[in-house]
């Protein structure tokens, strides 16, 4: 079983916990209550010392102080009701107009002022026949940051014994309502010892992606990859294209990916990544259509985690498997609309290990 530890209180005397997943191989995923967040994923390196590959804090304070909150990284946290941007925090839903909070002027993000990553889940420890489990619910009532209906979230995370950090994501919902559920951990498979996280090698599996405005919300085109920084279709390090991605300050990469023009029947390899100095490698596994390619572009120096290491612009980058940014204004865009009597089921996996 999970081991659990007290992580502190909120500000309004809620308490958190955090839970740690081992499995045979020494790999340990630990998680917090508070937004469900990815607090430290230990790995090996190929010469089988562990480390840490994911960005975050060593206590709750760290996800709650006015600057985290100010600079609002989401760091492993999960995301919803909807991931990712809304233009102008507006929709329309079966002739319904629906206002959100611009929390991201102008535009909605990642669920509004007080999303998924900020509220405290209710967790069941446990072990399945594929390695120990970390169920998270949270019940997100109708109108809750503007979003129509009472939608009943299920996240659970399993660490397998074959090495990958799985998560399920199961919704419910008595209106029809948007939804988009992802998870925001930041990678850098070198943590702690490197400058930046440019020095990874990406492969996307992905033919095009969603053309964004100067304030990243998706203009509607689908443009082919070849010829642009955006071709990760061989591998290529993140950093050695990363001048030419157009866009506003601070630059860098923070699009989305298609990987289908649905959501597919079972997870496909979506997204590798190697990291050459550890010889870590991640693959990423999902049945979403889309994959969010950030590559941390706001982060600013500000904030130090776990161990006191700064985390400078580019430290961590994310690959968030998605539905696509402000598809409810977007009809010709996979459907994000979950209606009563309906189960939203996703699966996604981030699978490690290492090469010579």
């Amino acid at each position: 079983m999970p081991l659990t530890t007290d992580f502190g209180k909120t500000a309004d005397g809620q308490a958190v916990q955090l839970f740690t997943l081992t499995n045979a191989h020494g790999l340990k995923a630990t998680i917090s209550t508070y937004g469900g967040t990815l607090t430290s994923l230990l790995t090996p390196d190929r010469k089988g010392q562990l480390g840490d590959v994911v960005l975050g804090f060593d206590n709750l304070a760290g996800y709650t102080s006015d600057l985290y909150l100010q600079e609002g990284p989401y760091f492993g946290a999960l995301i919803g009701r909807y991931g990712n941007r809304i233009a102008k925090g507006k929709f329309t839903l079966d002739g319904q107009a629906y206002t959100l909070a611009l929390n991201n002027a102008p535009n909605t993000l990642h669920g509004g002022k007080r999303g998924f990553d900020k509220v405290v889940w209710t967790a069941q420890p446990g072990t399945s026949a594929t390695g120990q489990t970390l169920a998270l619910s949270y019940t997100s009532r109708d109108g809750e940051e503007g979003y129509p209906g009472t939608l009943a979230v299920k996240v659970v995370y399993t660490l397998t014994e074959d090495d990958a950090l799985r998560l399920d994501y199961t919704a419910t919902t008595d209106k029809a309502t948007p939804l988009n559920l992802t998870s925001h951990s930041y990678f850098n498979l070198n943590h702690g010892q490197a400058k930046n996280a440019l020095g990874h090698v990406l492969t996307l599996n992905a033919n095009r992606f969603t053309v964004v405005d100067a304030t990243l919300i998706p203009t509607g085109e689908l443009r082919a990859v070849p010829g642009t920084p955006m071709d990760f279709r061989e591998p290529h390090a993140i950093g050695e294209r990363i001048a030419q991605v157009p866009g506003a300050a601070p630059g860098g990469y923070d699009h989305n990916w298609v990987l289908a023009d649905q959501m597919r029947t079972a997870p496909a390899l979506a997204a590798t990544v190697f990291e050459p100095v550890t010889g870590r490698t991640m693959s990423v596994y999902t049945d979403q259509p889309g994959i969010q390619f950030y590559s941390g572009n706001f982060l600013k120096g500000n904030l130090k985690g776990k161990g006191g290491v700064a985390y400078p612009q580019h430290y961590g980058f994310c690959l968030e498997t998605q539905h696509f940014p402000d598809s409810p204004n977007r009809p010709a865009f996979p459907g994000t609309v979950l209606r009563p009597n309906e189960v939203f089921h996703s699966v996604t996996e981030y699978r490690f290990g290492v090469r010579p």
